[in-house]
């Protein structure tokens, strides 16, 4: 395994399934870092932005002062890994919804795309790159509908949706990675950092 222990990822701590992705990031050797105010994002190599509610996780980003900071982040060349309410946090555009959240990606995403919480399910999953199926968790989650640009690359689909894509240095997932013991999507995310 890959050594990760000069890595510093920050973990969105607004909302949201938080631990679970320090526990990976932790595991895989990297340092993780909760960020609820801008001075924490300033120790971090990478960002996290879990899953949860999208909506109240714009709002308190925005309270807690962290909106303009994240672009900044970003603007500096730095990763961001948005999971499920965090894919809809990156997207330019959100189906059939004239909200913006960071609005960092060339896409747009249709919201609870598989149904509500009663519709969660859990499928083996093709990712390219990778040798073996990954088990995707799906909760409320939302897919990719449109690519607006020629930088995204389309990495899983799920019934002909893209459900992981990767722009420059931005990896936006539908399903909740973090709720498996498989760190392989964590792992391409740390390998994006270096």
């Amino acid at each position: 395994m890959k050594s990760y222990a000069n890595l510093t990822v920050g973990v969105l701590a607004l909302q949201g399934a938080v631990s679970e992705h320090c526990q990976q990031i932790e595991q895989l050797g990297a340092k993780s870092v909760m960020v609820k105010n801008p001075e924490d994002l300033t120790l971090c190599d990478g960002l996290v932005l879990p899953g949860g509610e999208s909506t109240a996780m714009g709002k308190l980003m925005r309270k807690n002062g962290l909106f303009e900071v994240i672009k900044t982040f970003h603007a500096q060349g730095k990763g961001i890994f948005g999971t499920c309410a965090g894919m809809i946090l990156l997207a330019k555009q959100l189906k059939d919804d004239p909200t913006v959240h960071l609005g960092l990606m060339d896409i747009e995403v249709q919201r609870n795309a598989f149904g509500r919480q009663i519709d969660s399910f859990q499928t083996d999953l093709m990712i390219s790159g990778f040798s073996a199926p990954f088990p995707a968790v799906f909760i409320r989650a939302p897919y990719i509908v449109n690519f607006n640009g020629e930088k995204v690359e389309s990495l899983a689909e799920f019934d002909g949706n893209t459900v992981l894509a990767r722009q420059d240095n931005l990896l936006a997932c539908a399903f909740h990675p973090e709720l498996t013991a498989n760190t392989a999507i964590m792992e391409l995310f740390l390998g994006m950092l270096r």
